[in-house]
Protein backbone atom coordinates (compact mmCIF):
# COMPACT_ATOMS: atom_id res chain seq x y z
CA UNK A 1 0.00 0.00 0.00
CA UNK A 2 1.25 3.48 -0.91
CA UNK A 3 -0.21 6.42 0.99
CA UNK A 4 0.52 10.09 1.50
CA UNK A 5 -0.94 13.56 1.09
CA UNK A 6 -2.35 14.89 -2.14
CA UNK A 7 0.24 16.06 -4.72
CA UNK A 8 3.15 14.28 -3.00
CA UNK A 9 3.81 12.12 -6.07
CA UNK A 10 2.02 8.82 -5.37
CA UNK A 11 0.75 8.30 -8.92
CA UNK A 12 4.05 8.16 -10.80
CA UNK A 13 5.76 6.06 -8.16
CA UNK A 14 2.80 3.67 -8.06
CA UNK A 15 3.13 3.00 -11.79
CA UNK A 16 6.86 2.30 -11.46
CA UNK A 17 6.30 -0.02 -8.50
CA UNK A 18 3.37 -1.79 -10.15
CA UNK A 19 5.47 -2.47 -13.24
CA UNK A 20 8.40 -3.78 -11.18
CA UNK A 21 6.34 -6.14 -9.02
CA UNK A 22 3.49 -7.17 -11.35
CA UNK A 23 0.88 -5.34 -9.31
CA UNK A 24 -2.69 -4.36 -10.01
CA UNK A 25 -3.55 -0.97 -8.58
CA UNK A 26 -6.62 -0.39 -6.40
CA UNK A 27 -7.50 3.28 -6.04
CA UNK A 28 -7.71 4.31 -2.39
CA UNK A 29 -9.37 7.62 -3.25
CA UNK A 30 -13.00 8.21 -2.28
CA UNK A 31 -13.61 10.64 -5.18
CA UNK A 32 -12.07 8.82 -8.13
CA UNK A 33 -14.96 6.34 -8.10
CA UNK A 34 -17.15 8.93 -9.87
CA UNK A 35 -17.58 9.03 -13.63
CA UNK A 36 -17.10 12.40 -15.28
CA UNK A 37 -15.07 13.73 -12.37
CA UNK A 38 -11.58 13.42 -13.78
CA UNK A 39 -9.68 16.70 -13.64
CA UNK A 40 -10.66 17.72 -10.12
CA UNK A 41 -9.82 14.27 -8.72
CA UNK A 42 -6.47 14.06 -10.57
CA UNK A 43 -7.59 10.77 -12.10
CA UNK A 44 -4.92 9.21 -14.27
CA UNK A 45 -6.11 8.99 -17.90
CA UNK A 46 -6.42 5.49 -19.36
CA UNK A 47 -3.67 6.13 -21.92
CA UNK A 48 -1.20 6.98 -19.13
CA UNK A 49 -1.75 3.82 -17.06
CA UNK A 50 0.94 1.85 -18.97
CA UNK A 51 -1.42 -1.10 -19.40
CA UNK A 52 -1.46 -1.67 -15.62
CA UNK A 53 -4.94 -2.68 -14.38
CA UNK A 54 -6.55 -0.02 -12.19
CA UNK A 55 -9.57 -0.82 -10.02
CA UNK A 56 -12.29 1.29 -8.34
CA UNK A 57 -12.13 4.09 -10.90
CA UNK A 58 -15.33 5.29 -12.64
CA UNK A 59 -17.64 2.79 -10.95
CA UNK A 60 -20.47 5.17 -9.97
CA UNK A 61 -22.29 8.22 -11.27
CA UNK A 62 -21.84 11.39 -9.19
CA UNK A 63 -25.27 11.11 -7.56
CA UNK A 64 -24.27 7.88 -5.80
CA UNK A 65 -23.33 8.04 -2.11
CA UNK A 66 -20.16 5.94 -2.00
CA UNK A 67 -19.23 4.75 1.49
CA UNK A 68 -16.22 3.41 3.32
CA UNK A 69 -18.12 0.17 4.01
CA UNK A 70 -18.63 -0.39 0.28
CA UNK A 71 -14.99 0.45 -0.39
CA UNK A 72 -13.89 -2.09 2.20
CA UNK A 73 -16.13 -4.82 0.78
CA UNK A 74 -15.05 -4.20 -2.82
CA UNK A 75 -11.38 -4.21 -1.80
CA UNK A 76 -11.74 -7.55 -0.03
CA UNK A 77 -13.10 -9.14 -3.20
CA UNK A 78 -10.47 -7.47 -5.38
CA UNK A 79 -7.61 -8.57 -3.13
CA UNK A 80 -8.83 -12.18 -3.26
CA UNK A 81 -9.26 -12.02 -7.03
CA UNK A 82 -5.88 -10.39 -7.73
CA UNK A 83 -3.93 -12.75 -5.47
CA UNK A 84 -5.71 -15.75 -7.01
CA UNK A 85 -4.14 -14.68 -10.32
CA UNK A 86 -0.69 -14.59 -8.69
CA UNK A 87 -0.45 -10.84 -8.90
CA UNK A 88 0.11 -8.33 -6.11
CA UNK A 89 -2.79 -6.09 -4.98
CA UNK A 90 -1.50 -2.53 -4.57
CA UNK A 91 -3.74 0.04 -2.87
CA UNK A 92 -2.71 3.60 -3.69
CA UNK A 93 -4.45 6.63 -2.27
CA UNK A 94 -4.90 9.33 0.28
CA UNK A 95 -8.30 8.71 1.90
CA UNK A 96 -7.10 7.64 5.34
CA UNK A 97 -10.18 6.00 6.80
CA UNK A 98 -10.79 4.07 3.58
CA UNK A 99 -7.35 2.50 3.32
CA UNK A 100 -7.09 1.86 7.05
CA UNK A 101 -10.48 0.12 7.05
CA UNK A 102 -9.07 -2.45 4.62
CA UNK A 103 -5.73 -2.84 6.40
CA UNK A 104 -7.34 -3.68 9.73
CA UNK A 105 -10.83 -4.96 8.82
CA UNK A 106 -12.72 -2.26 10.68
CA UNK A 107 -16.25 -3.13 11.74
CA UNK A 108 -18.59 -0.28 11.01
CA UNK A 109 -21.35 0.94 13.26
CA UNK A 110 -24.59 -1.00 13.18
CA UNK A 111 -26.32 1.92 14.84
CA UNK A 112 -28.93 2.01 12.12
CA UNK A 113 -30.50 5.26 11.05
CA UNK A 114 -32.98 7.89 12.15
CA UNK A 115 -34.43 9.56 9.07
CA UNK A 116 -36.26 12.20 11.13
CA UNK A 117 -33.00 13.17 12.84
CA UNK A 118 -31.22 13.39 9.48
CA UNK A 119 -33.91 15.67 8.10
CA UNK A 120 -33.70 17.84 11.21
CA UNK A 121 -29.91 18.19 10.84
CA UNK A 122 -30.08 18.90 7.10
CA UNK A 123 -32.80 21.50 7.67
CA UNK A 124 -30.66 23.06 10.41
CA UNK A 125 -27.74 23.30 7.99
CA UNK A 126 -29.98 24.85 5.35
CA UNK A 127 -31.23 27.47 7.80
CA UNK A 128 -27.98 28.23 9.63
CA UNK A 129 -25.22 27.10 7.28
CA UNK A 130 -22.86 24.10 7.21
CA UNK A 131 -20.46 25.74 9.65
CA UNK A 132 -23.17 25.82 12.33
CA UNK A 133 -23.90 22.13 11.78
CA UNK A 134 -20.18 21.38 11.95
CA UNK A 135 -20.04 23.28 15.25
CA UNK A 136 -22.62 20.85 16.65
CA UNK A 137 -20.26 18.00 15.83
CA UNK A 138 -17.28 19.91 17.23
CA UNK A 139 -19.11 20.17 20.54
CA UNK A 140 -19.68 16.41 20.93
CA UNK A 141 -16.90 14.81 18.84
CA UNK A 142 -14.03 17.24 18.18
CA UNK A 143 -11.76 14.49 16.83
CA UNK A 144 -14.17 13.63 14.01
CA UNK A 145 -15.03 17.30 13.47
CA UNK A 146 -11.37 18.13 12.94
CA UNK A 147 -11.18 15.37 10.31
CA UNK A 148 -14.28 16.45 8.36
CA UNK A 149 -14.71 19.63 6.36
CA UNK A 150 -17.89 21.59 7.22
CA UNK A 151 -19.05 21.12 3.63
CA UNK A 152 -18.89 17.33 3.96
CA UNK A 153 -22.45 17.51 5.22
CA UNK A 154 -23.41 13.86 4.72
CA UNK A 155 -20.56 12.61 6.90
CA UNK A 156 -21.06 15.35 9.49
CA UNK A 157 -24.74 14.37 9.76
CA UNK A 158 -23.84 10.67 9.99
CA UNK A 159 -21.36 11.32 12.82
CA UNK A 160 -24.02 13.28 14.69
CA UNK A 161 -26.55 10.54 14.01
CA UNK A 162 -24.26 7.84 15.44
CA UNK A 163 -23.82 9.91 18.61
CA UNK A 164 -27.59 10.55 18.74
CA UNK A 165 -28.41 6.84 18.43
CA UNK A 166 -25.66 5.26 20.52
CA UNK A 167 -24.36 7.91 22.89
CA UNK A 168 -20.88 7.08 21.58
CA UNK A 169 -18.83 9.25 19.28
CA UNK A 170 -17.64 7.99 15.90
CA UNK A 171 -14.05 8.76 16.91
CA UNK A 172 -14.30 6.59 20.04
CA UNK A 173 -15.71 3.73 17.96
CA UNK A 174 -12.83 4.01 15.49
CA UNK A 175 -10.30 4.22 18.32
CA UNK A 176 -11.69 0.98 19.73
CA UNK A 177 -11.16 -0.96 16.53
CA UNK A 178 -8.79 -3.89 16.71
CA UNK A 179 -5.64 -3.11 14.74
CA UNK A 180 -4.92 -6.71 13.73
CA UNK A 181 -4.74 -7.21 9.99
CA UNK A 182 -5.96 -10.25 8.03
CA UNK A 183 -3.30 -9.45 5.41
CA UNK A 184 0.47 -9.53 5.15
CA UNK A 185 0.84 -5.77 4.94
CA UNK A 186 3.54 -3.63 3.40
CA UNK A 187 2.70 0.01 4.11
CA UNK A 188 4.76 2.79 2.54
CA UNK A 189 4.09 6.46 3.17
CA UNK A 190 5.41 9.35 1.11
CA UNK A 191 6.24 12.61 2.82
CA UNK A 192 7.82 15.88 1.77
CA UNK A 193 8.96 19.23 3.09
CA UNK A 194 5.75 21.06 4.02
CA UNK A 195 6.38 24.24 2.02
CA UNK A 196 7.46 22.24 -1.01
CA UNK A 197 4.25 20.18 -0.77
CA UNK A 198 2.14 23.33 -0.57
CA UNK A 199 3.86 24.70 -3.69
CA UNK A 200 3.12 21.44 -5.52
CA UNK A 201 -0.52 21.65 -4.45
CA UNK A 202 -0.86 25.19 -5.79
CA UNK A 203 0.88 24.29 -9.06
CA UNK A 204 -1.37 21.25 -9.48
CA UNK A 205 -4.49 23.37 -9.04
CA UNK A 206 -3.22 25.83 -11.65
CA UNK A 207 -2.73 22.89 -14.04
CA UNK A 208 -6.25 21.61 -13.30
CA UNK A 209 -7.67 25.01 -14.19
CA UNK A 210 -5.64 25.09 -17.38
CA UNK A 211 -6.81 21.59 -18.26
CA UNK A 212 -10.49 22.46 -17.95
CA UNK A 213 -11.64 22.13 -14.33
CA UNK A 214 -14.16 24.95 -14.74
CA UNK A 215 -15.68 23.30 -17.81
CA UNK A 216 -15.82 19.94 -16.01
CA UNK A 217 -17.75 21.42 -13.09
CA UNK A 218 -20.04 23.30 -15.47
CA UNK A 219 -20.88 20.05 -17.30
CA UNK A 220 -21.77 18.36 -14.02
CA UNK A 221 -24.04 21.22 -12.97
CA UNK A 222 -25.66 21.32 -16.41
CA UNK A 223 -26.28 17.57 -16.15
CA UNK A 224 -28.35 18.24 -13.04
CA UNK A 225 -25.96 17.08 -10.34
CA UNK A 226 -26.79 18.99 -7.16
CA UNK A 227 -24.14 20.90 -5.28
CA UNK A 228 -25.34 19.11 -2.14
CA UNK A 229 -24.19 15.70 -3.39
CA UNK A 230 -21.23 14.09 -1.61
CA UNK A 231 -19.33 14.08 -4.90
CA UNK A 232 -19.97 17.76 -5.55
CA UNK A 233 -18.70 18.63 -2.08
CA UNK A 234 -15.26 17.42 -3.10
CA UNK A 235 -12.31 19.80 -3.25
CA UNK A 236 -12.32 21.66 -6.54
CA UNK A 237 -15.97 21.04 -7.24
CA UNK A 238 -17.63 23.01 -4.47
CA UNK A 239 -15.36 26.04 -4.94
CA UNK A 240 -15.73 26.21 -8.73
CA UNK A 241 -19.48 25.57 -8.46
CA UNK A 242 -19.74 28.56 -6.13
CA UNK A 243 -17.92 30.67 -8.73
CA UNK A 244 -20.15 29.43 -11.56
CA UNK A 245 -23.25 30.33 -9.56
CA UNK A 246 -21.92 33.84 -8.94
CA UNK A 247 -21.35 33.43 -5.23
CA UNK A 248 -17.71 34.49 -5.44
CA UNK A 249 -15.14 35.62 -7.97
CA UNK A 250 -12.90 33.12 -9.73
CA UNK A 251 -9.90 34.57 -7.90
CA UNK A 252 -11.60 34.03 -4.52
CA UNK A 253 -12.70 30.49 -5.49
CA UNK A 254 -9.16 29.51 -6.50
CA UNK A 255 -7.68 31.06 -3.37
CA UNK A 256 -10.14 29.10 -1.23
CA UNK A 257 -9.45 25.89 -3.13
CA UNK A 258 -5.71 26.21 -2.60
CA UNK A 259 -6.16 27.03 1.08
CA UNK A 260 -8.56 24.13 1.72
CA UNK A 261 -6.37 21.69 -0.20
CA UNK A 262 -3.36 22.66 1.90
CA UNK A 263 -5.45 22.06 5.02
CA UNK A 264 -6.65 18.73 3.62
CA UNK A 265 -3.06 17.61 3.01
CA UNK A 266 -2.20 18.48 6.60
CA UNK A 267 -5.13 16.37 7.85
CA UNK A 268 -4.05 13.49 5.60
CA UNK A 269 -0.55 13.52 7.06
CA UNK A 270 -1.93 13.63 10.59
CA UNK A 271 -4.14 10.62 9.88
CA UNK A 272 -1.41 8.51 8.31
CA UNK A 273 1.12 9.34 11.02
CA UNK A 274 -1.28 7.74 13.52
CA UNK A 275 -1.29 4.49 11.53
CA UNK A 276 1.05 1.77 12.67
CA UNK A 277 3.61 -0.06 10.55
CA UNK A 278 4.09 2.61 7.86
CA UNK A 279 7.63 2.95 6.52
CA UNK A 280 8.11 6.59 5.52
CA UNK A 281 10.06 7.78 2.49
CA UNK A 282 10.87 11.48 2.20
CA UNK A 283 10.63 12.44 -1.48
CA UNK A 284 11.48 16.13 -1.08
CA UNK A 285 14.57 15.96 -3.29
CA UNK A 286 13.25 15.35 -6.80
CA UNK A 287 16.76 14.83 -8.18
CA UNK A 288 17.01 11.69 -6.01
CA UNK A 289 13.87 10.09 -7.50
CA UNK A 290 15.80 6.96 -8.53
CA UNK A 291 17.03 6.52 -4.97
CA UNK A 292 13.50 6.93 -3.60
CA UNK A 293 12.24 4.28 -6.02
CA UNK A 294 15.09 1.91 -5.15
CA UNK A 295 14.38 2.28 -1.45
CA UNK A 296 10.70 1.52 -1.95
CA UNK A 297 11.57 -1.53 -4.04
CA UNK A 298 13.87 -2.80 -1.29
CA UNK A 299 11.12 -2.38 1.30
CA UNK A 300 8.67 -4.36 -0.83
CA UNK A 301 11.21 -7.02 -1.83
CA UNK A 302 12.19 -7.49 1.78
CA UNK A 303 8.57 -8.07 2.66
CA UNK A 304 7.41 -10.34 -0.15
CA UNK A 305 10.52 -11.95 -1.62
Amino acid sequence: MLVGPTAVGKTKLSLDVAHAFECEIISGDSMQVYRGMDIGTAKLPLEERRGIPHHLLDIHDPDYAFSVAEFQERCRHLIDDITARNRLPFIVGGTGLYVESVCYSFEFSDAGSDEAFRREMNEFALAHGPEALHAKLQAVDPVTANRLHPNDQRRVVRALEIYHLTGQTLSSQLAGQKKASPYDLCLIGLTMDRQMLYKRIEDRIDIMLRDGLIEEVRRLLDAGYSRQLVSMQGLGYKEIAAYLENEMSLEAAVERLKRDTRRFAKRQLSWFRRMQDIEWVDVSEAERADEHFDRICKIIAGKFR
